[in-house]
This record gives C-alpha cells, structure tokens and sequence, in this order.
C-alpha cells in the first residue's frame, strides 16, 4: 500500500509536469489529508495562483483526511500509470 509520503515523493519521478487541474487536484487533496479544511481568508485577485489553490482546496472542504489521502494516491497511481511508470 502506498503511502502519502511515497506517493508525494514518486509524483516528482513524472518525466513532465502535471497539467494544471492535476496540479490543483493534487495540492487541494494533499492539504485536506495533512491539515484537514481549509481555513483563512481567499487570496487577493492579484495573487491569482494562490486564489486558484485555495479555491480548489475549499471545493473539497469537508471531505475526511483518510478519503483525500486515498484521493491523491490514487491519482498520482493514476499519473505514474499514464507516464508509462
């Protein structure tokens, strides 16, 4: 079974870099397992890449540590799969 830590580590074995939605999916996911929901004030529209996290983070607030950990390996199983690893 992998873990969190594992799969955190073989995402960065990707011969390229995930496309954006994967890129949010697996940062809102990965958050949601280690820190549970998200919490604080959305970002400022000038800090677009932080508005784009927090906004996938809250999309998935209320979602379990254990289903969001479950969540993200899954899709870096998923990643590593497509990438022929």
């Amino acid at each position: 079974m992998t873990t969190l830590a594992q799969a955190q580590q073989d995402v960065n074995k990707l011969s390229k870099k995930p496309n954006n939605d994967n890129l949010l999916f697996l940062y809102a996911h990965y958050k949601q397992a280690t820190a549970g929901d998200v919490s604080g004030k959305r970002p400022g529209m000038l800090e677009v890449i932080d508005r784009m996290k927090f906004d996938a983070w809250t999309k998935i607030k209320g979602m379990s540590k254990a289903d969001a950990e479950a969540k993200y390996i899954a899709k870096v199983e998923a990643l590593l799969k497509a990438d022929g690893k």
